[in-house]
């Protein structure tokens, strides 16, 4: 026990906020001494030089090598890791479908099945490209060249991508006409959708909901190329500010140690159903024995490390229109590439 910290927790409403009131703070000097926030971060925070690299702080051989990854930069550990995963994956309800399909071609037809009178067989985030990357994984592409700083978005494999999600829409039509990140949690919710592609974050409601109808499986296998999806995985992380050192620093770092017990990682899987980052939390029977856990962390096995670098933001805002527009089927797939590739160029001159 360490009665003589205190720890106060100022919670924001998304990361997005966190983010920008953490530079805000530190541009004026009163940044708060730790943060609790997902990797992605670590590219801008290091840009701006306002947080420290941990490697000399903790031993870091304790967790996973994927968490580690993912908060890599420049050689050097910006994070501790709380959590593993924050990927997304197929959820299904089992009273509307016994078992995932296991490919495109079995997805489409059984979500064929399933679709009508105001019930689809699938939903997903029409709005976010975070929904993309998995099947543009599956098709075998990739975001950035191998520099990791280098977009490509403008590649067969993206165009194949695009013309797969459009052909889900309006070929098949086992999605909604339109569905946000809300829109297609309701109808999950309600038992209009019989599948979502959601993340390891919704599991714990759906858990509520739905009970032991909840099946959990990897998003299906791209018949095309034989490949599996590949979901960004990333997850949450301690980060701490450039400048803390002496008492501060010793009592963040009993902080964190506690957090990141086994103990502590077991309580969050009960209460969070999130994957530990500590490898020997991951290890035992509490999550191999579940079969929501099980099936999240066989999904992570297959997904990727979701980039760090600022360049990544660019590629999002490139993205997000493009991909719209396809599935508001006002642009073709060619079209929409080739305008994504020159938008995340334009935006990382920008940031030269």
């Amino acid at each position: 026990a360490h009665p003589n910290i205190t720890i106060e927790l100022v919670h924001k409403d998304n990361v997005e906020v966190l983010r920008e009131d953490f530079q805000t703070a530190s541009l004026a000097g009163t940044p708060p001494e730790m943060l609790w926030t997902v990797n992605d971060h670590a590219g801008p925070f290091t840009a701006a030089d306002i947080i420290q690299p941990v490697d000399d702080l903790f031993d870091l051989s304790v967790f996973v090598d994927s968490a580690l990854e993912a908060v890599k930069l420049e050689g050097k550990t910006w994070g501790v890791p709380i959590s593993n995963g924050n990927h997304l994956m197929l959820l299904y309800n089992k009273k509307l479908i016994s078992e995932a399909p296991k490919d495109t071609d079995e997805l489409f037809a059984k979500g064929k099945e399933l679709t009508g009178d105001g019930n689809y067989g699938l939903v997903w985030n029409q709005t976010e490209p975070f929904w993309l990357v998995p099947w543009l994984g599956g098709f075998g592409g990739k975001v950035f060249a191998e520099d990791g700083v280098t977009p490509t978005l403008n590649t067969p494999e993206m165009i194949a991508t695009l013309k797969f999600l459009h052909a889900m829409k309006y070929d098949a039509k086992i999605i909604p006409p339109e569905s946000d990140y809300d829109g297609a949690d309701t109808l999950f919710k309600e038992g209009k959708a019989a599948m979502i592609i959601n993340g390891d974050w919704s599991l714990s409601g759906y858990k509520e909901v739905l009970g032991d109808d909840l099946g959990v499986a990897r998003i299906p296998k791209v018949v095309a190329t034989g490949e599996w999806p590949k979901p960004y995985t990333s997850g949450v992380y301690f980060m701490l500010a450039k400048d803390l050192s002496g008492d501060k620093l010793e009592a963040a770092k009993e902080f964190i140690n506690f957090v990141t017990s086994k103990e502590k990682q077991l309580e969050m899987v009960k209460k969070l159903n999130r994957l530990p980052a500590l490898k020997a939390a991951l290890d035992d029977p509490l999550i191999s024995s579940d079969p929501i856990l099980k099936g999240s962390a066989d999904q992570m096995v297959v997904g990727t490390p979701m980039p760090t670098v600022l360049e990544m933001r660019c590629n999002w805002d490139a993205m997000k229109p493009e991909m719209q527009a396809v599935l508001a089927d006002t642009k073709s797939p060619e079209d929409a590439a080739a305008a994504m590739q020159s938008a995340a160029e334009a935006c990382i001159e920008s940031l030269k």
